[in-house]
């Protein structure tokens, strides 16, 4: 069907400048600092669980691909292959909840950056940390709008595969449905796109807010940046 590919955060490890260091205590600028790198350490599950969609996603292509040579004199084979990728389709499903439970922890630790953006004494650091707030919202808000749109690619897939265990289902029905995979699949890649735009705009503009707060940083090495998310299927 489609394929689309998946962003994620950018982890920066930090040292204060020499103003910041003769502060004592934690300044603000600490403070957002530890709530947007927390917030990347908690999106670390994002690349396994993406690791482990494409592969469910190459396996059930796998046996889409063998369901569609076969003929209803085959259709044993048919009912026992449908019934496999039914079973790949729930495992996709449970994968991508725990998606969203790292992508929603992630938000919540986001989150508490809003109490801390009003003591910004300086306005273009505030400016810019309100900037990324706004950003980093609507980021969260395009992964929902994709885990909707996922999940119900998913149970259209598996409409599919339960009809083709009918042996009276009519080509009409099934080619009908294939088209509502497909369509689905392009809401799926309309709001990945959202989030990719999303992840390396707020990605900018973070790397902004620490130079204007004469935070020094530097990238580490992070699971969760520049993966892929694969979502591919041919069309039927």
């Amino acid at each position: 069907m489609h394929k689309y590919l998946r962003k994620s955060l950018i982890f920066l490890t930090f040292t204060f400048g020499a103003i910041l260091s003769a502060c004592s205590g934690e300044s603000t600028e600490e403070q957002l600092h530890n709530h947007l790198e927390e917030a990347v350490v908690l999106e670390e599950g994002f690349e396994q669980q993406q690791n482990e969609i494409t592969e469910l996603e190459r396996q059930e292509q796998e046996l889409y691909s063998e369901v569609i040579e076969l003929n209803m004199e085959e259709f044993d084979q048919i009912q026992e292959i449908s019934q496999e990728a039914i079973g790949i389709i729930d495992q996709r499903s449970e994968v991508m909840e725990l998606e969203k439970e790292s992508i929603d922890a992630s938000q919540e630790e986001f989150n508490n950056i809003s109490d801390l953006i009003d003591d910004i004494e300086e306005e273009a650091v505030r400016e810019k940390i309100e900037d990324m707030y706004t950003v980093m919202s609507d980021r969260y808000s395009a992964y929902d709008n994709l885990y909707e749109a996922y999940m119900i690619s998913l149970e259209l897939e598996r409409e599919l595969y339960t009809m083709l265990q009918q042996e009276d289902i009519e080509q009409e029905d099934l080619t009908e449905q294939i088209t509502a995979i497909n369509d689905s699949y392009q809401d799926v890649l309309e709001a990945n796109d959202q989030f990719n735009e999303g992840t390396i705009e707020y990605n900018a503009l973070k790397q902004e807010f620490y130079e204007l707060s004469d935070i020094n940083v530097e990238y580490e090495e992070n699971p969760a940046s520049e993966t892929s998310d694969a979502d591919e299927e041919d069309d039927a």
